[in-house]
């Protein structure tokens, strides 16, 4: 019985922790996206950089009119168009 209680409240902590993390998470923008996407583009040599650097701006006004951003491998919806 008394392990029983102790492995429910361990369960109940564990829950209750990753609760509270997601909740103290800020909600996604497209403005943050597009921060990563350039500082990525950012580690190109110079003449690559541009051309992605461009690519991150149309994928954040695709982002700002949809709610989506499409990385080029992945896409994801439900950001902030922020």
């Amino acid at each position: 019985m008394k392990q029983k209680t102790i492995v429910g409240l361990a369960a109940l902590v564990a829950l209750l922790a990753l609760g509270v993390g997601a909740a103290l998470a800020g909600p996604m923008m497209c403005s943050g996206e597009q921060k990563i996407c350039v500082a990525v583009c950012q580690k190109n040599p110079p003449p690559l950089a541009v051309d992605c650097i461009n690519a991150c701006h149309d994928r954040f006004n695709y982002c700002r009119h949809t709610g989506c951003w499409d990385s080029g491998t992945s896409r994801y919806c439900g950001l902030l168009r922020q």
